[in-house]
């Protein structure tokens, strides 16, 4: 059994109770505090009449019922059930007996509490797991001090204590109350692997039935008695600002209230603040509609400050980089330019990404309500301490007096990682002096920013005599930075290799997009990779298991930045379960694999041609993400990589004139459809007993290569630049 030391106090415990609410309410969530809402109640328990804080994660009720908070924003990486299914692995209670809250905002006690870089269970195993031993140890003492025995007398499971040689036994229920006075254990003993229960099991969502029912859960939904509505203008281009607008008549027209500028530039900016527009035109009204009015009412002087770049220019200038950039990061290994000097065969592609816009399916929004000396947000944010801080600089107030809780979030992908909208909602609120939501139309969402850069890389290969690859490079420009990653795969494997990351100058303000850099990355190196396999003759998976030899016995140069054993164990393992190699006549086969955020994803597609169009028949899936928490949550963040880095590949792009991006909705800008889905996605996890890693990015980089790779099998076309299809071609499906 292993032993870990606690990292709580009774301080701390008490700090988060008092934020949660005093542990008193059932049902307790910052939609149902502002709305009537029915309990939550688990499965075949009555409603408590008490509950019992034992620590800032776990509540128990005099009934057995269990309340596990859940820390981290909810994106849709399903963390509001695998991160309390740790807690109740720990705690050893029955999972019908649970029930889930949203925790709020408090980084004195949880730590890591935000939603990017697939980081939720990985950054918390240890703490989430901590939390529920903690708990289960507290009872036991609690019950071992009512009945005069020793704790190593006592056994706990299933939320029922018992005596090891008595007949005496109580439940969770029925002891929390005196366990509420145990001290906070200083070290506490953690389950052995073997001995999980819940973990590793599969567990619904548990707001699947709120979400398909239409339930409050998303910040579009929070609703507060008294509160306005505001949209917001921004200015149309990159190297634009507002000028005079005719408030005046925005003012006088029905169901608007108000019409002003607000300015959220503050000092000293964080990684998340906004860049691009500081200075916006604020609306505020009753409902959606005259607000919509009033922006199509709009006149404004708008002024050039800057650049209108053009997708043109933003050509040249990745091209000029790659000639004489700024390199960010590289790595040299050997001499590449003699080994090209005396290859073979050398081959040599280029290969291109657009602008894309995140499109999050719940509409940009936040709810503030600022006073003269306090202020309240609510809302879908990916980073909450962030917004905290912005807030807090912004209107000039002590962090202490800032509250931010969070909604469940309808999409993200990185977009909400940046905190623009609710600062944008804290300037409106406090010009009004009135509680507000903010809420943006998609071509708000689409015409801001922050948009995945623009890439172009160039990838060439050497080939002996004897078809063995003996020299690599890699540059890669992006704007404003270059997608390289110099220590990534092939790094290691290939005696002379390079790679520079190349930065170039641009006014599109640009973030983190799904499996930054390597959303693009993937789909590049792996198709290249293709391409090298069949100039050397060589089976593409065997090629690749090749070069995964070298470095697991024999690595080249500096160190690398992935496990090349667990690399080509999920290479081998799709290999088996597709029965890859077996001829299956109309059926066209791509591979690729990648390592980002920790995880090793392998995926093999199965293309058909149906009408002349390609369709993806079936994907299989290799997994290697440590302990995998939720069986039914992990699969379906592979599928739902898959079948996102499918539609991107194949149809999304912003292009750019005068500055400004020429697509602004789902008319001229393309998401993948259902029907052009994959008809099956088959996962495989690699079982081992290595801490949890990431999941939310991992599955989307290697199906943009291996869906190249399938469409040249299918139809003998190379796809170098994205997107392979777009608006004009026909689809997938």
């Amino acid at each position: 059994m292993t032993k870990i030391r606690t990292q709580y106090n009774r301080r701390s415990f008490i700090k988060v109770s008092a934020a949660a609410g005093g542990g008193m309410i059932i049902g307790f969530s910052w939609l149902n505090a502002c709305k009537p809402n029915s309990p939550e109640i688990a499965q075949g328990l009555p409603l408590p009449e008490e509950w019992y804080e034992i620590n800032g994660y776990i509540k128990i009720g005099d009934t057995g019922l269990v309340t596990i908070y859940s820390p981290n924003p909810e994106i849709g990486q399903n963390v509001r059930t695998s991160m309390p299914m740790i807690v109740a692995e720990e705690l050893d209670v029955p999972w019908d007996h649970v029930v889930v809250e949203q925790a709020p905002l408090n980084t004195g006690f949880y730590q890591n509490q935000f939603a990017g870089g697939s980081l939720s269970i990985r950054l918390s195993w240890n703490a989430l797991r901590m939390a529920g031993a903690t708990g289960r140890r507290m009872l036991l003492e609690a019950a071992a001090k009512e009945w005069g025995v020793e704790v190593a007398d006592l056994t706990a499971s299933e939320g029922m204590i018992k005596e090891k040689e008595g007949d005496r036994s109580v439940s969770y229920g029925d002891i929390a109350s005196k366990a509420v006075g145990i001290e906070i254990p200083e070290e506490v003993e953690l389950k052995e692997v073997k001995d999980f229960k819940l973990i590793g099991t599969s567990q619904k969502n548990v707001d699947g039935k709120k979400i398909v029912t239409g339930e409050p859960l998303f910040g579009l939904d929070f609703h507060r008695d008294g509160m306005k509505l505001a949209m917001i203008a921004h200015p149309p281009a990159f190297g634009m600002k507002i000028g005079k607008f005719n408030k005046d008549e925005i003012i006088g027209m029905n169901g608007i209230d108000d019409a002003f500028v607000i300015d959220i530039s503050i000092e000293e900016p964080g990684m998340f603040d906004e860049r691009g527009f500081h200075e916006l035109i604020a609306i505020v009204g009753e409902s959606t509609w005259p607000l919509m009015e009033a922006k199509k009412a709009l006149r404004v002087e708008w002024e050039t400050v800057g650049e209108l770049e053009n997708s043109a220019k933003h050509k040249e200038r990745l091209a000029t980089a790659l000639e004489s950039g700024e390199v960010q990061e590289k790595r040299r290994d050997g001499n590449p330019e003699a080994a090209f000097k005396k290859a073979a065969k050398v081959i040599e592609r280029t290969y291109t990404a657009p602008f894309i816009a995140h499109n999050t399916l719940e509409p940009m929004n936040f709810f503030a309500n600022v006073s003269a000396d306090a202020a309240e947000l609510i809302g879908p944010t990916q980073t909450p301490e962030a917004l905290e801080g912005s807030v807090a600089k912004l209107l000039n107030m002590p962090i202490e007096n800032i509250t931010v809780n969070m909604t469940r979030i309808g999409g993200g992908f990185g977009r909400r990682l940046y905190v623009h909208f609710g600062l944008e909602a804290a300037a409106i609120s406090k010009k009004i002096g009135a509680p507000v939501k903010m809420i943006y139309t998609r071509e708000d969402d689409m015409t801001q920013g922050t948009y995945r850069p623009t890439y172009t890389s160039v990838y060439k290969a050497g080939l002996d005599e004897n078809n063995k690859l003996i020299a690599f490079s890699v540059k890669g420009a992006g704007l404003p930075d270059g997608p390289v990653f110099p220590n990534r795969f092939p790094a290691g494997t290939v005696e002379n290799y390079s790679a520079e990351k190349i930065a170039a100058p641009t006014n599109v303000t640009t973030g983190a997009w799904r499996a930054p850099r390597s959303n693009f990355t993937a789909g590049a190196e792996q198709s290249f990779l293709d391409e090298v396999a069949e100039l050397a003759g060589k089976d593409p998976i065997d090629f690749r298991l090749e070069l995964f030899d070298r470095a697991i016995n024999d690595p080249v140069g500096a160190e690398h930045d992935y496990e090349a054993e667990r690399y080509a164990g999920v290479l081998k393992l799709v290999k088996e379960k597709s029965n890859w190699g077996t001829p299956m006549p109309g059926v066209h086969r791509g591979v690729a694999a990648y390592y980002c955020h920790s995880t090793y994803v392998a995926e093999v597609f199965d293309m058909i041609m149906e009408n002349g169009n390609p369709v993806v028949q079936k994907v299989w899936c290799a997994v290697d993400c440590g302990i995998v928490v939720n069986q039914d949550g992990a699969v379906n963040m592979i599928q739902g990589g898959v079948v996102d880095g499918i539609g991107h590949a194949m149809y999304s792009q912003l292009t750019f004139e005068n500055g400004a991006p020429k697509e602004m909705n789902f008319d001229t800008y393309k998401l993948i459809r259902h029907s052009q889905a994959p008809r099956e996605i088959e996962v495989f996890f690699v079982e081992n007993e290595i801490a949890p890693t990431g999941l939310g990015e991992p599955g989307l980089p290697p199906a943009m290569g291996a869906l190249a790779n399938a469409m040249y099998k299918a139809t003998g076309v190379r796809y170098y630049d994205q997107p392979f299809m777009g608006m004009e071609r026909r689809v997938l499906g």
